[in-house]
């Protein structure tokens, strides 16, 4: 059982504590980079610091920029890695899936169906309100943008997803013994880890609807499913095709996609329509691919301390 494989009478909560403060170091260990870029370009080139996030993700070219941000997860994980194995003295499959290894076909599964949608969806848009939109396409930024995005959103969306879903979704479990507790409290952190995007003060706190409906749905599949394949996939669709597709002045990601959405923001029901009606409707297609059952037990039961939990 996934979110059992970290409960034992040696994970006490006091450890997540102090690893969760190692995690956030070398997070920012990881914003060096960037760091060092502002610094040279004011001091050398006499350009103004950035006052706030949306001047950052406007200070260098896009993919530069890009590139900056999502190299400080590198670290990050690197981080998560030292943490799991050395203080909590388990491996990374432990926190990964329940399975005896990664299953790369739900991971591909799970991505597949969430970058057809966003694909399909964003035509959609596109077509139904043209105005909105305008042509971005430039073929050597757009291909920059294509490795960078490969190589580096999958290793920041898997940051997120071995923070919240994985060693949070465990060390919650080690304070609770039961699974409504890290399931509710790792969705309430991961929408609030978005208070800084550019989008809520765009659109409002409506939107933290969406934020922390998007963590209680990945929770949901990791629990469910016993591990974080599914999750995994989803969240890197959603962020890379997502980047690929669509950028904004207004978007926590600025790059060099194939088309800017140039409309005023609003929150409305393209904010809760996923929430509940796309989720639901995606668990259900992976419940029914994968089996599930005993829906209760598995989100809120309780969990029984075992001495012999996955500790290796």
């Amino acid at each position: 059982m996934f979110i059992e494989q970290g409960v034992n009478s040696e994970n006490n909560f006091w450890k997540y504590l102090v690893g969760s403060t190692l995690i956030i170091v070398t997070s920012f260990v990881g914003q060096i980079p960037l760091l060092v870029g502002l610094l040279y370009e004011v001091m050398i080139n006499g350009k103004a610091y950035p006052s706030n996030n949306e001047d950052i993700m406007r200070f260098f070219e896009p993919n530069l920029t890009l590139f900056l941000i999502l190299i400080s997860f590198v670290f990050t994980l690197i981080g998560i890695y030292f943490v799991v194995r050395h203080l909590h003295n388990q491996t990374m499959l432990s926190i990964t899936t329940s399975r005896k290894k990664m299953d790369w076909n739900r991971f591909f599964y799970s991505f597949s169906i969430w970058s057809i949608f966003t694909i399909a969806s964003t035509l959609i848009f596109y077509y139904a309100s043209p105005e909105n939109f305008v042509f971005n396409f430039k073929p050597i930024p757009f291909a920059i943008l294509v490795v960078i995005g490969t190589l580096l959103i999958p290793i920041q969306t898997s940051t997120e997803e071995y923070v919240f879903r994985g060693y949070l979704m465990q060390g919650f479990a080690n304070l609770s013994k039961n699974k409504w507790f890290p399931l509710v409290m790792t969705s309430v952190i991961f929408g609030a880890m978005h208070l800084s995007n550019p989008e809520v003060s765009k659109m409002g706190n409506i939107i933290f609807i969406y934020y922390i409906g998007t963590g209680l749905f990945l929770g949901i599949l990791t629990l469910m499913d016993e591990g974080m394949e599914l999750a995994l996939g989803f969240h890197a669709a959603n962020n890379l095709i997502s980047a690929l597709l669509v950028t904004s002045d207004w978007s926590a990601f600025q790059t060099n996609s194939i088309f800017k959405d140039i409309s005023e923001p609003k929150a409305g029901i393209d904010v809760i329509l996923p929430v509940i009606v796309i989720y639901p409707l995606l668990l259900y297609i992976f419940s029914r691919k994968y089996n599930w059952s005993d829906w209760k037990e598995k989100l809120t039961g309780k969990i029984e301390l075992n001495k012999e939990t996955n500790i290796l």
